[in-house]
């Protein structure tokens, strides 16, 4: 499972392979916070509400543009760490990745102010999922998904290198629930995530 986030790196370098020029590249580092939305589905025919808790993290993203005006990113973070909760009761832990490539448009480059928009595709590896509660003593696994992204956000210039990126995105993440491997339900994750970023262009 490893693999899909390094061929998610690798796709980025790859379309911005042969093409760099100075300021081009940028990378951003910040917190990014997961909210899942506030229903994540119920389980066993509608007996198990489900509800997964938020979390925030070093979010970590490397970017090319390919004009002024059009770009690649790929975020990254260290991983998240979830409660899934059933019928109110803690059930589950888990950690996750949530690697995401997009295309992104800037309207104001030259600006003080530069908004953005990014339509994308979000690999999510769930795993060390841990039971307790009203699971505990069963096996509980949470599937990975793909799922599309969309975000907006403004960068704020500071210099000739350096911005702060205050971002939103919204990434569709659906997670089968299997209970001693047998499927019980899906879960529908759809955080929003919210991201403060310091970034720097070379």
């Amino acid at each position: 499972m490893h693999t899909f986030p390094r061929t998610l790196l690798a796709t980025a370098l790859v379309l911005a392979g042969g093409l760099a020029h100075a300021d081009d590249w940028f990378v951003r580092v910040g917190p990014a916070h997961v909210e899942p939305k506030s229903n994540n589905g119920s389980l066993a025919g509608g007996a198990l509400r489900v509800d997964i808790d938020s979390n925030t993290q070093l979010g970590l993203i490397l970017g090319y543009h390919f004009t002024p005006n059009i770009a690649v990113e790929l975020l990254a973070a260290t991983p998240f760490s979830h409660t899934v909760s059933l019928n109110g009761a803690r059930a589950v832990d888990f950690k996750h990745l949530p690697p995401t490539l997009s295309l992104q448009y800037y309207f104001a480059p030259d600006g003080q102010v530069n908004p953005f928009v990014g339509l994308g595709v979000n690999y999510t590896w769930t795993y060390s999922e841990r039971e307790t509660g009203p699971v505990a003593g069963a096996s509980v696994g949470l599937g990975n998904s793909w799922g599309l992204a969309a975000q907006a956000g403004l960068v704020f210039k500071l210099s000739d290198r350096w911005d702060v990126v205050a971002e939103a995105r919204w990434i569709d993440i659906d997670a089968d629930v299997k209970l001693d491997g047998a499927k019980i339900g899906t879960a529908n994750v759809d955080p929003l995530v919210y991201g403060l970023y310091l970034g720097y262009r070379f």
